[in-house]
């Protein structure tokens, strides 16, 4: 990816008109991301369709929710959301919820753009895949460490391990 398709990345907050696009980028997202972590039967099950439904319900989420997406030649490549804490131990009061950029896009900096308009510089808290050393990376550059804690959680009708990072 050269550096003059980076400088024309736009960061902006996520309009109820991006569910659409929101879906297709989602559902592509979650197949390179977790394709090694899923099966192929449960990854068949994720659909654009189903996810532009689920950003349906997200885009309209209140003022303490902060959802962005990250457009390259006006197209949605990136996304990213923070909001308060969901964990009753949580280590922060923000969590940042998702980030997700399409894997042509991976290395340019579009993510830490995402970042910094989700979480600045913020004390924050995620939950991420325990097999994902790519995302375990980016969070070690951008301050985060692991705070011992992990989970099992169920997605798409199986279920992947998790790990803490705080920041």
């Amino acid at each position: 990816m050269s550096t003059e398709v980076v400088a024309q990345v736009v960061v902006r907050p996520i309009r109820d008109s991006d569910v659409e696009a929101l879906g297709r980028v989602h559902a592509t997202c979650w197949h390179e991301t977790y394709d090694h972590l899923i099966s192929k039967a449960a990854l068949e099950n994720l659909s654009p369709r189903r996810m532009a439904e689920l950003w349906s319900h997200m885009a309209s989420r209140g003022e303490e929710y902060r959802q962005f997406a990250a457009l390259v030649d006006g197209e949605i490549v990136g996304f990213v959301g923070s909001g308060p804490a969901r964990d009753e131990d949580a280590p922060r009061e923000r969590e940042l919820n998702f980030i997700y950029v399409l894997d042509a896009y991976h290395g340019t900096g579009i993510g830490k753009k995402l970042f910094d308009a989700a979480v600045g510089d913020e004390p924050v808290y995620l939950w991420v895949a325990a097999d994902n050393p790519r995302a375990h990376r980016f969070y070690e550059r951008n301050g985060f460490v692991l705070d011992g804690a992990t989970q099992r959680q169920p997605f798409l009708g199986e279920e992947i391990d998790e790990v803490r990072f705080v920041r």
